[in-house]
């Protein structure tokens, strides 16, 4: 009975843990030779008609000198990425990604 109780115990505490996380996107940028991308400008979009017209993104950001941007609290769970340095970008290519909930998603994105 102890043991039951243990293990129920663990798993309401460990669902509950689980959703106080918050769902955040890490994007890496690279280039086409593999090398990271300093710099880039990165939109995200909840529809795929707002990623083809760059209007409405829910979020945006600047990659550090790794390359990373770090996105916090995202609601929608299917996004689409734009990014673009200079002359270089991802567009035409569709670039969706589905977001797991409570998680640290993390995704890297080739521009040319």
């Amino acid at each position: 009975m102890k043991k039951t109780l243990s293990i129920l115990l663990l798993f309401v505490v460990a669902s509950g843990f689980s959703a106080l996380l918050k769902t955040s996107l890490n994007v890496t940028v690279r280039d086409e030779t593999g090398n990271i991308v300093a710099g880039a400008s990165i939109k995200l979009y909840a529809k795929k008609e707002d990623y083809e017209k760059e209007t409405n993104p829910i979020a945006d950001a600047t990659t550090d000198e790794k390359g990373v941007a770090k996105f916090k609290e995202l609601t929608n769970l299917s996004i689409f990425i734009l990014v673009r340095k200079d002359d270089k970008d991802n567009s035409g290519g569709g670039e969706q990604t589905k977001l797991e909930q409570g998680k640290i998603n993390k995704i890297t994105v080739i521009i040319q």
